[in-house]
Parts: structure tokens; sequence; C-alpha cells
């Protein structure tokens, strides 16, 4: 007897384009959210579109409160939910880059309340996806939680970000490469369910972005467009699979020992575009797709080696050869590799 279900949790809503800030009011009143509406972001973002959207929020139901996140913490995603319940808010809107909106994500599923994502930076897949990055010491925590009801990402904003934002996104939808190799590597070896859907949607995500990487140029929308369409596909991804198994491998296991052993050193996507040279060279070797990786990743002005991460090549070799530690996740590394291994596929690849 056939017994396998799911449940796919995706966004109703995603409205992506030119002054799109404007049309989160239509937004809200299509998902019938009721209530006073309470404003996640961080001060760059609400500097620049906060009174936008707050005007825009006040035509459609109660004034909107606001916390202004300079941090994202585990504290921090207290402090709005203790918020939100004083104000008795009725839905949460994340306006800015990752941080806000990792916060108000987390804290909209713990209040149990509508989620609405409103990114004015395109630099990594969690504006759409079901899960949650906050750090805590030294160690940065994946949380599961349910994706928001609808993303509404304005390119104009986007466009005008800074540069190392979006070429931070590009990286770390290239990364997908890789990732769904683990993946499919972890069904083969070990077992682990694989989804062929969200396995061909976040490849597919990669390679669309890889074959146009020369056409994403600094301070153009459709650039901006192209991006955050990615961003897009590559969270339902993971909604479709209900797990970051399609955009998260070997390179994300390294990033991470990369915030633990230099933190703030650099940019997550960055950290995960450089890490993706060297798993694409594991997995294919020397005739392999590595060179396309770093080539896409070069062409966008991403950085391509340790030095241009800021990072001394012993910390990036450490973290490869300990990046296995960081979680029970079987990927390209196994059950780690040694030193020397790990220098000379970074050295192959130019990383070092």
């Amino acid at each position: 007897m056939f017994e396998k279900s799911t449940w796919i949790k995706l966004p109703r809503s995603v409205v992506v384009g030119h002054g799109t800030i404007d049309r989160v009011p239509e937004a809200v009143a299509d998902l019938h959210l009721a209530g006073r509406p309470l404003v996640v972001t961080s001060p760059t973002p609400n500097d620049i579109a906060g009174e936008r959207l707050r005007d825009g929020l006040a035509g459609v139901g109660p004034a909107a409160e606001t916390v202004v996140a300079k941090e994202a913490r585990f504290e921090t995603v207290e402090r709005v939910i203790e918020t939100a319940r004083a104000e008795e808010a009725g839905y949460l809107v994340g306006l800015g880059g990752g941080k806000p909106i990792d916060i108000a994500k987390m804290a909209a599923d713990e209040l149990d309340v509508g989620f609405v994502s409103v990114p004015t930076t395109a630099s990594h897949d969690g504006i759409v996806s079901g899960r949650g990055s906050v750090p805590e010491g030294d160690t940065r925590h994946s949380v599961a939680a349910d994706p928001p009801l609808a993303v509404i990402a304005d390119t104009e904003l986007i466009a005008n970000a800074p540069w190392r934002l979006t070429t931070a996104g590009c990286a770390d939808i290239i990364s997908n490469y890789t990732a769904v190799k683990d993946w499919q590597l972890a069904n083969r070896l070990k077992n682990v369910e694989y989804s062929e859907y969200a396995g061909e949607l976040s490849q597919l995500t990669a390679e669309m972005l890889v074959s146009r990487a020369d056409s994403v140029k600094r301070e153009l929308e459709e650039s901006a467009w192209l991006v955050t369409k990615a961003l897009v596909s590559s969270g339902v991804a993971m909604s479709i699979a209900d797990s970051s198994r399609p955009a998260s491998g070997a390179e994300h296991l390294i990033s991470h020992q990369l915030d633990r052993l230099a933190p703030d050193a650099a940019l997550h996507g960055h950290q995960v575009g450089v890490a993706s040279i060297v798993t694409e060279y594991l997995h294919s070797g020397n005739d392999g797709e590595w060179t396309q990786v770093r080539d896409a990743l070069a062409s966008i002005d991403a950085p391509v080696t340790t030095g241009e991460l800021d990072i001394d090549g012993e910390t990036f070799i450490e973290a490869v050869t300990t990046a296995h530690e960081i979680r029970d996740r079987y990927t390209i590394l196994g059950d780690g590799m040694s030193e020397g291994a790990a220098i000379e596929a970074a050295t192959v690849t130019g990383v070092l």
C-alpha cells in the first residue's frame, strides 16, 4: 500500500519588480491579514524605505509599530515576540536583508501569525525560504519556520543596495551546484531522502545564473530582477524538500566553520561561493565543472580566493578539515578530509 504524503508550504504571493514596495498594502489586503502590523527592520533599510512602507500599511489598517534590530540574536527574536504581544500585532513584516527577515520569520512562527517578506537586498535565499539563521556565540543555528505568506521584492531598491550584497546572493545561488551533488551523494550512500523535483529546481536555478553571470551588472535593475528570481526559486526548492538540502551542502558547512574561526571576516554568500569551488573539485576532479563555478563567481566580482575573503589560508584549510563536525549531514567531506588533501584541492583550484 502506498502511504507516502507530503505537506508543502509556499508563499501565496510573490511580487517582484520596479516600485513594488508600494504594493505591500495590496498584498496584505489580498492575504486578508488584519490587525496592527509590526515592522521588523534594521537601521539602513529603515532609513531608506521604512517610512514609505509604514505609510502604505496605514492605508489598510492600524498604524504599524517598528522594531529596529541591530543584531541578529535569539534575544532579538524574543524582543520582537514580546513587542508583538504587547502591541497585539496581527502580522509581522520583515524589511531589509537577511537579518531582519530571519528575525521576523522566526518570531512570526513562534507567535503563529502571518509574515510578509520585503527584501531590500538580494544577499541570500532566506527572503523566501522556510528557515531562519541566527548566530549564538561562535555557532550559527538554522531554525525551521514557516515561509512568508508573501514576498514583495522591489528591484529598484535591490539594484541600489551595496553591490557586494548582490554578489553574495549570486554566490549563494551558484553554490547550489555542489549542494545538490552532496544531497544526491547522501541519498546513494546513506539513504537520505531525495526529492527529484526540489533537486532539479535548485540545480536549474544555479545553472541559469551561471549561464547568465556575465549579464549581472552593478546598479542594473534587470540584474536585480534576475538574482531575486533565482533566490525565490532556491527558497521554493527548500520548501518543496522541507529541508535546506537543495541549497546547503559541504560548502555551507565550511562557511559555518569559517564563521567560528574568523567571525565577520566575509559575507556568508561569498564564503560559500569560494568553498563551492573546492567542493565542486572534490566531486568531479580536474575535468569537472569547478572552473565554471569559479569563472561565474569571478565575472560578477565575487571572491574566488581566500585572500579576497580576507581570510588566511591556514584558517580556510582548518575550516575544510573540520567542517564535517558542524552537523550530522553527510556530504562529500565524509568523515573529514586530511590537511594534505585539503591543501591540494585548494591549491589546484587557485583558492589559496
